[in-house]
């Protein structure tokens, strides 16, 4: 099955892949740069991204056709494993299109913006007077990755934990709205002899996005950007806490047997066939929740919360964890009165054509009443809506080593075979 650009961002599979000579783009910098010609919307993509390129077909034809009739949407494709050398290569050849994926690596776009490659799209949108057609949680996501609003969200997923409704009503157990009530719930659960909790050990990310939920709770949504800063350490009390706490639910069998050899599609089954109660994941996730082949739960018993508060904590449930999948960006040289035409109507339709064609949310406002959407997908639309301020996940800025170690060391943690000093220390000895 091939990835799209959004299962990876969604996996943590590809925060800073490259090493340090991969971004050094030193043809890119000085000199002649990019001056891609605009006689059509050229758009440079992974080809495993189908969605933003139908989507953008879809809006030429209707929506965008005069400014379609001035730039022909022209489509150019790349394996996703091809993308980062292709991108390099055509800025360092001064041939970038005028939009763009966004490289596997945020340090790649950064890298890219500095040698004046990537548009600044909130001078930009502002300019055109658009930038209110972006969900405001969308720009803070993009410029906690990016350092700037850099990329517009094609795709934006939110991440929480998702819960059967049923069987908290059953059990009498009201949404929790902390992490000592949420701890309640689970045992509570377990003595009724529900598991509390599904997640994939053999992925691990779905673990530690339970120890940044703790983190962006307890500590403030720059709780990690002061550990990329080197402000703070891992190893400190503090951020060892929020490990502690969640390898305390693993301890109390919380996640249930095995929970190290299990894979992505039996954590998600455990949730949808009602074995467990509760589940980390993202917005994407709504194609399986909304499917009634495989939701067994019936998408009516399915809820979604935000991470709970962290009684005392810096942070608060607002906050949502979220992630931009299908990054694009715009070549800041070929920006002009064709382009920007394009690019005001895309702000303006793009995310009512993907909810209403794709069931896709995205990072853009809908200024189409879109009908016949799923509550769930409605709901999450509404959550994204009344979002401000968004923090990242456990792994989203740390390198690809220490990424690995922190994935792979996420079920020892949570069956005791690690402890939680030991498996900050683990990571912060690769981020130093």
């Amino acid at each position: 099955m091939k990835l799209t650009t959004a299962r990876l961002w969604r996996r943590g599979a590809i925060t800073a892949i490259a090493g340090a000579s991969a971004l050094a783009l030193t043809a890119c910098g000085g000199g002649g740069g990019s001056t891609a010609g605009t006689d059509s919307l050229s758009l440079f993509v992974n080809v495993e991204n189908t969605e933003v390129p139908a989507i953008l077909d879809t809006l030429a034809g209707k929506a965008c056709s005069a400014e379609a009739d001035t730039l022909p949407l022209d489509v150019e494709t790349v394996p996703q494993s091809n993308l980062d050398q292709q991108l390099q290569l055509k800025a360092g050849q001064g041939d970038l299109p005028v939009l763009f994926s966004a490289g596997n690596a945020p340090a790649l776009t950064k890298t890219l913006a500095d040698s004046g490659n990537v548009a600044d799209f909130e001078e930009i949108l502002t300019d055109l007077d658009v930038i209110d057609n972006i969900e405001p949680a969308a720009i803070s996501t993009i410029e906690n990755l990016y350092g700037g609003f850099r990329v517009l969200p094609f795709e934006y997923n939110v991440e929480g934990i998702w819960y059967n409704k049923a069987i908290f009503a059953e059990q009498r157990i009201d949404e929790p709205q902390t992490f000592d009530e949420l701890v309640a719930a689970a045992a509570k659960l377990e003595a009724a002899g529900i598991q509390p909790f599904s997640a994939s050990g053999e992925q691990g990310w779905p673990i530690t996005r339970l120890i940044s939920g703790y983190l962006f709770r307890d500590l403030g949504p720059d709780a990690l950007q002061k550990v990329a800063d080197g402000e703070a350490k891992l190893t400190d009390p503090e951020y060892v806490a929020a490990a502690q706490a969640i390898a305390d639910l693993g301890a109390e069998g919380y996640f249930g047997k095995g929970v190290g050899s299990i894979d992505m599609a039996t954590s998600e089954n455990q949730f949808l066939n009602g074995s467990a109660a509760m589940f980390y994941m993202g917005s994407w996730f709504l194609s399986q929740a909304n499917d009634p082949e495989v939701n067994r739960i019936g998408a009516e018993n399915v809820g979604f919360m935000p991470f709970p508060g962290v009684e005392g904590g810096a942070g608060d449930r607002s906050q949502l964890a979220a992630n931009v999948g299908l990054p694009i960006t715009m070549n800041a040289k070929a920006v002009n009165d064709d382009t920007e035409a394009w690019l005001s109507c895309i702000t303006e339709n793009y995310g009512s054509v993907a909810l209403e064609q794709e069931n896709r949310v995205s990072g853009f406002a809908l200024n189409t009443e879109v009908t016949d959407v799923p509550p769930l997908t409605q709901l999450i639309q509404e959550q994204v809506a009344d979002t401000e301020t968004t923090v990242l996940w456990f792994e989203a800025l740390f390198s690809a080593e220490a990424t690995t170690t922190s994935q792979r060391n996420a079920a020892p943690l949570i069956t005791g075979s690690v402890s939680a000093e030991e498996f900050m220390s683990m990571i912060q000895a690769d981020l130093d």
